[in-house]
Parts: structure tokens; C-alpha cells; sequence
């Protein structure tokens, strides 16, 4: 399959102003050191576009480090030295990192309002870019809590106008997102054929971090598909040199949940308790709720795996099953009820919803709340 993104470098249009000419490929230390000192140079020179822009490069790479509290301030301070030199392009660049923060952190209908007033404002600045970004964090929030219905046709489009307009980075993020939700629904043929096209894409583009997370993919499938454990784990160890080579923290993290799900599945549950721990600590230490919710879960399969007591191991997973529905996983009690049954510690016990249930991700979706952050 060709697209129109196939000849072209990926770019990272995050990275702006001073920083313009770094590649997407940047070690994120480096874009931090360079990131910091532009601002202040900015500020000292009472140029608050151009601090607002160093400061979007900040924002980001505080948050793929893994650092969210200073990922949270430093996007706040760039969307106000954007709203105070009347940028409303920067502005909205601000907001989509804000939006992929809450997100990351597990902050769901935060994030919808943040990605959405991002769109927003990238219309009106006339910033296709990050309009486009901004529907796409969007479709991912959507995927992730598990609506596909909801976002599969906004991820298609997605991938049709990045096609067109020749971004390759944006091709690979939306190929990996209709690979997901084939993955996730048992197409796994069709899940395997667009991870790998991603992957190439990617490496042609010169994308590391898409080519990173686009092998992980693979590896799942490989893994689950054709119970191939040694491929699925070289392809995650490619990956992680990837990770490490751009300091990809939370991706990082993710890999290694994933070496988890592999080495579970080929009955290998020490090494894979082993890996869940590690990724536990990993997502804990970056507040990453999504991520820690779903180590928990993998460990605790292990640990069961491994002689824990049933009725520890039902209590956890109810635990669990909490956490997910509190984030907002449509698919949290399908998940913990599917657990619970593989390790013949079921019928969970079921109380009552919690009252503070986070949104439905298609009522999100149509909804618009332009005042949220006022």
C-alpha cells in the first residue's frame, strides 16, 4: 500500500521558533536543555510569542520524560505568554499539550475539553497543523477508553488528510490507531498488516519514536496471533533501544507492560512478574493512571500464576477493576471479569458504580464547551 507520506521526513512541528530546526528524532534531555534556555532568552527579551513557543518544546519534553508536574506548569506558562502576545495559533499548540498531558495522566474529560478548545483555536489562528493534531488527541482519548465506534471513522479521515497532505509522522500515528482497534476487536490479520505499514513508513521517514511504538504493535500481534514469543520479544528489544536512544519514558515503560503481555502469554510468569514490577514503578514514578492500572492488572495475573492466594488475588482485581472504571475504560469490567475467569478466582463481586464515573467518550465527542477554561 502506497500513501502520500511515503517520500517524506517526518518533522516535529511542536518544536518551534529557536527550536524549528530540531529533528523529531531529538534525544528529549537535549530538546529540554535547549528548550529552557531559548525561553529565557525570550523572556528576557520580552518576546512572549517566542517564549511561548520554546515553551511548547518545554512542555513536551517535561512530559514524554515522564516528569507531569512540570509538563503541567510549563504548557500552562506557554498558553499565557501565547494569550498575552495575541497568538491564537500558540495557543492552541498550549492547549494540545495540556490535552495530551490530562490524558497521559488519566485526567480523560479534562483532556476532552483542553483538545477540544485546542481545535478550536487552531481554526481560528489558521493552523491546520495542530487543528489537525488536536482532533487526532481526540480520536486517541476516544480509542483509548475503548469507544471505537465512536472514533474509528475520525481516525480514518485522519489518516486520509495526513496522506494527503504528505505528513508522514501523522500517516503512522493514524495507521497505528486503526491497528489498535483491529487488534482490539480480533482482526488480527488486518491489525498486523497496518502496524507493519506503519513501521515502514516510519523508518522511511526517519521517524524513531513512530517507528518505536509501530514495532510494539507488531509485537503484540506476532505474539498473540502466532504465539511466536522470540520474535515478539526482538522486535520490543529493536524498539527499546529506539526509546532509549530519544529518551522516550513512558513509551519505554509501555515496552516493557508489553514484554510482559509476551512473556505471560508463553507461560514465562516469573520473568513476566518481573517485567510488570519494573513497568509499575516506571508508570508510578511519570503519573502515568492508565499505565499503572494495566501493570497492576498484568502482575496480578502473574502472581497468581505463581501460587498467590485466590482470594488476594480477586481483591486486587476488583481494585483494579475500580481504578479502570475511575479513568474511564469502558472496557474496565470486560477486563477484570476476563481475568478473574482465566484464573478461576471469579464471579467478582460487583458493587455499585462509583458516582464520579468519567464521560462517555461519544458524548465527549459532541459535546463543546468553549468556557472551560475561563
Amino acid at each position: 500500500m502506497t500513501d502520500g507520506a511515503a517520500g517524506t521526513k517526518a518533522f516535529a512541528p511542536e518544536y518551534q521558533g529557536a527550536l524549528g530546526a530540531l529533528s523529531v528524532n531529538a534525544s528529549l534531555p537535549e530538546v529540554l536543555a535547549s528548550g529552557l534556555r531559548e525561553r529565557e532568552a525570550a523572556r528576557a527579551a520580552g518576546d512572549a510569542g517566542e517564549a511561548a513557543r520554546c515553551g511548547l518544546a518545554v512542555a513536551e519534553a517535561y512530559r514524554r520524560l515522564g516528569r507531569a508536574e512540570e509538563a503541567d506548569q510549563a504548557w500552562k506558562e506557554s498558553f499565557r505568554a501565547a494569550r498575552s502576545a495575541d497568538r491564537p495559533d500558540a495557543m492552541a499548540w498550549a492547549l494540545w499539550s495540556g490535552g495530551t498531558l490530562a490524558r497521559q495522566r488519566g485526567a480523560f474529560r479534562l483532556a476532552y475539553r483542553l483538545l477540544r478548545l485546542a481545535a478550536e483555536w487552531g481554526e481560528r489562528g489558521g493552523d491546520v497543523v495542530v487543528r489537525g493534531y488536536s482532533l487526532a488527541g481526540l480520536a486517541e482519548t476516544g480509542r483509548i477508553q475503548g469507544d471505537y465506534e465512536a472514533v474509528a471513522l475520525l481516525h480514518e479521515q485522519l489518516l486520509a488528510e495526513a496522506r494527503r497532505r504528505g505528513e508522514a509522522r501523522h500517516t503512522v500515528w493514524a495507521l497505528e490507531g486503526i491497528a489498535q482497534i483491529h487488534r482490539n476487536t480480533g482482526s488480527y490479520d488486518k491489525a498486523l498488516a497496518l502496524f507493519e505499514e506503519a513501521a515502514d513508513t516510519a523508518l522511511r521517514a526517519e521517524d524513531r519514536r513512530g517507528w518505536a511504538w509501530a514495532l510494539r504493535g507488531v509485537a503484540d500481534v506476532v505474539s498473540v496471533r502466532d504465539g511466536d514469543t522470540e520474535r515478539a520479544l526482538a522486535l520490543l528489544a529493536r524498539a527499546e533501544d529506539a526509546c532509549r536512544e530519544i529518551g522516550l519514558t513512558s513509551a519505554l515503560a509501555y515496552n516493557h507492560k508489553m514484554r510482559g503481555n509476551v512473556l505471560y502469554r508463553a507461560g514465562r510468569h516469573q520473568e513476566a512478574r518481573e517485567l510488570y514490577e519494573q513497568a509499575l514503578e516506571e508508570f508510578t514514578g511519570m503519573d502515568e493512571a492508565r499505565g499503572t492500572a494495566l501493570a497492576r492488572l498484568g502482575l496480578a495475573k502473574a502472581r497468581a500464576r505463581l501460587g498467590r492466594d485466590p482470594r488476594e488475588t480477586a481483591g486486587e482485581l476488583v481494585e483494579i477493576r475500580a481504578l479502570l472504571e475511575r479513568i474511564g475504560l469502558r472496557q474496565a469490567r470486560q477486563m477484570a471479569a476476563a481475568a478473574a475467569d482465566e484464573l478461576g478466582v471469579g464471579p467478582l463481586p460487583d458493587p455499585r458504580r462509583a458516582a464520579a464515573a468519567a464521560p462517555s467518550p461519544a458524548e465527549e465527542l459532541r459535546s463543546a464547551d468553549p468556557e472551560a477554561l475561563r
